[in-house]
């Protein structure tokens, strides 16, 4: 690492006398200490991070993928319209014939 060190006890601790519950306080703690962690490694093993072309491309492939489902979901719906109108008109249809 860097030679720096988290002290997640103390951090626990101050955040405890800050109003904290014991459990929210080891949580943001543990956060914070696993956050350091990652900051002592190098670049490469950071491949995971998003960085803002990324999120760019993936909000652009979440935005067609939608797209694709509300056209999927359109098509359905005013499908099952015309099923069901033609259902009504044949009822109906036959209706007549006993009429």
């Amino acid at each position: 690492m860097n030679g720096t060190t988290f002290d997640a006890l103390a951090a626990a601790g101050t955040l405890r006398e800050a109003g904290f519950g014991d459990r929210q306080a080891e949580a943001v703690a543990g956060v914070v200490r696993d956050a350091a962690r990652l900051r002592g490694r190098r670049l490469a093993d950071r491949g995971a991070l998003g960085t803002k072309a990324g999120l760019d491309t993936g909000l652009a492939a979440l935005r067609a993928r939608l797209d694709r489902l509300e056209t999927r979901f359109t098509v359905r719906m005013y499908g099952g319209f015309f099923i069901v109108g033609s259902l009504i008109v044949t009822v109906m249809s036959v209706i007549e014939l006993f009429e």
